[in-house]
């Protein structure tokens, strides 16, 4: 029998229960602020991200520019000396004006130089070695080739090689045309980012090279990024992504952003540390979570000592409670033993008859329909006549049990013993379609049972049933008919030869 929990122990829980909140409630809060903190952080390295690759974008956007006029230059103007003189002037000038290039030349098709940008023309100098001059002799695009970095063998500076190829009148290799652009300039913009101390940013080539990083160091500039979190991420979530890696370089953990640069094929990322995007909200986590806890320790002594003075008050209740319990029970029992068949465990004929005017009236309101399966069991006096009473009872509470599982899935379904071996199954809102294929179904399962009935046409013990429904609110006719017809599709049932199911337009749907 349940027993009511006591006031004592209902308010100790009450108490329990909002320390427990408060916490919780805290720890929601604080972890909702961490989410956003986060996601303000991912739009921040987001637009981070955005103004790199712009920047990264135009940077090399004016390099190619340049390589544009170079290419046309030497393709329509030649390489006579004075069209190589001219052309040196302007590539001083453009190199003047565009503070992100080292230097721009010209190499014919056996790697030599033909022109470059600066005032004393290096000597005996062969670039056909270089990654750039190589895929450009090999591929006969002629869009601009961005190029691992390399080490000027003039000045030692690390640049990044913006390149096109140059042909000959008749299609076949001529040169090539290059820019280079000074990594420091990329490390100078890098410098000026508010990223944190453990922040970073990078520019990497999208065959996995990096081009260059903050923090900067000199080692990184080449190395090959295929195997990192990074470059995983960003070949997995496309051109623009944001994911949390654990850096290959430092082992810092960094909410990363990267975007590919719109006309070159290579991509940026921009990286705050989690634990410098978390510090501040640590703080203010440690904060009031230690005064929630103060908050909820005040409140939890309160509530003892509230729980010792109802202690004593509930000694002087316990007979009161005892008695006002047994007092439920017994109702419970008693209201249990009016409504329910105490062989079968299903409805009796007192409350089959209450729900049934209820759904009747409940059916009128909603221009619903109402059906009703009576059941009979098969020969059932003869299989008491032969086994007796005992196993009759029996055989009724398996039947009881079998239609109650299947016929009492939802709330407004009724399954009743309607007298003897007749049961009945009271369903709302369902037609006569719907109430044969239920009545079918019990039919089949209670067969499917294999009772043996020697008494019976099969050997086992089977039912008949009688299905009908109707809507109260167009028939206007009283709750017996419904009875009254289910049964006469019953009576059809049984004539038919029993163990099938009748619809009160006596069309059986199964023998």
């Amino acid at each position: 029998m349940f027993r009511r929990p006591s006031i004592t122990f209902r308010t100790t829980a009450f108490v329990a229960v909002v320390c427990l909140a408060l916490v919780a409630l805290d720890g929601l809060n604080s972890w909702h602020s961490r989410r956003v903190q986060l996601q303000q952080m991912s739009v921040a390295t987001s637009n981070l991200a955005r103004a790199m690759a712009q920047q990264a974008d135009d940077t090399i956007k004016q390099a190619d520019t340049a390589l544009v006029g170079m290419v046309e230059r030497m393709e329509y103007d030649g390489t006579g000396p004075a069209a190589i003189e001219r052309l040196r002037k302007v590539l001083a000038i453009r190199v003047a004006e565009l503070p992100q290039l080292d230097g721009l030349h010209i190499y014919d098709k056996d790697g030599n130089w033909v022109a470059n940008s600066r005032q004393t023309p290096p000597q005996n100098l062969n670039n056909a070695n270089r990654e750039y001059f190589l895929y450009h002799r090999e591929h006969e695009e002629r869009g601009p080739h961005i190029g691992v970095p390399v080490k000027s063998r003039v000045n030692g500076k690390l640049l990044i090689p913006v390149s096109r190829r140059i042909n000959r009148a008749d299609g076949s290799f001529g040169g090539v045309a290059l820019a280079t652009i000074d990594i420091s300039f990329f490390t100078k913009f890098y410098d000026s980012l508010d990223i944190g101390q453990a922040g970073a940013v990078a520019l990497v080539l999208e065959s996995g090279t990096m081009m260059t990083r903050r923090p900067y160091s000199t080692d990184m500039v080449g190395r090959n990024m295929l195997d990192t979190g990074l470059y995983r991420s960003y070949v997995t979530q496309g051109p623009v992504g944001t994911a949390e890696i654990l850096s290959a370089q430092d082992g810092i953990t960094r909410l990363n952003s990267f975007r590919r640069l719109t006309n070159y094929p290579l991509f940026v990322a921009a990286a705050l540390s989690k634990d410098e995007i978390l510090a501040a909200w640590w703080r203010e986590t440690l904060w009031h979570t230690g005064g929630v806890i103060l908050l909820a320790l005040i409140v939890g002594f309160v509530g003892w000592r509230l729980v010792k003075q109802m202690e004593l008050r509930s000694k002087t209740e316990a007979e009161l409670r005892r008695a006002r319990d047994a007092l439920e029970t017994l109702n419970k029992t008693l209201n249990t033993l009016a409504m329910e068949d105490g062989l079968t465990g299903l409805a009796n004929r007192r409350q089959f008859d209450v729900t049934l005017d209820n759904e009747f009236s409940r059916a009128m309101r909603d221009a619903s329909t109402l059906a009703l399966i009576l059941i009979d069991v098969d020969c059932f006096k003869q299989f008491n006549d032969i086994y007796g009473h005992t196993a009759g009872d029996e055989c009724l509470q398996t039947i009881g049990r079998t239609i109650s599982g299947l016929a009492s899935r939802r709330p407004g379904d009724l399954a009743a013993r309607y007298g003897g071996e007749e049961l009945a199954v009271l369903l709302p809102n369902t037609d006569v379609a719907g109430a044969a294929v239920l009545a079918e179904r019990i039919r089949s399962a209670v067969r499917d049972l294999a009772i043996v009935h020697a008494g019976a046409p099969d050997g086992f013990v089977t039912l008949s049933a009688g299905v009908d429904a109707l809507s109260p609110s167009v028939t206007h006719g009283p709750p017996k008919e419904l009875i009254q017809s289910a049964d006469k599709a019953l009576y059809a049932a049984k004539m038919g030869g029993r163990n099938r199911v009748c619809t009160a337009e006596i069309r059986p749907t199964t023998a």
